[in-house]
């Protein structure tokens, strides 16, 4: 067996823009939907949630 090597937290480009899109508004749906669960309500975690939901919406308008 031969020995595999990969890169921890390695980035793939995204060349399909239609596939990149969906991908960003998946995304930024699901952080959105964890920011506003009540169980993460008023913690850190959702606060943090809220802020990868803002940045990919962001991102989203700019294209």
């Amino acid at each position: 067996m031969q020995n595999q090597y990969c890169k921890v937290g390695s980035v793939k480009p995204m060349n399909n823009e239609e596939q990149s899109v969906a991908l960003l508004e998946y995304l930024y749906q699901n952080f959105a939907d964890k920011a506003n669960n009540i169980k993460y309500a008023n913690t850190r975690l959702g606060d943090f949630f809220e802020s990868k939901a803002q940045k990919l919406e962001k991102l989203l308008n700019e294209l």
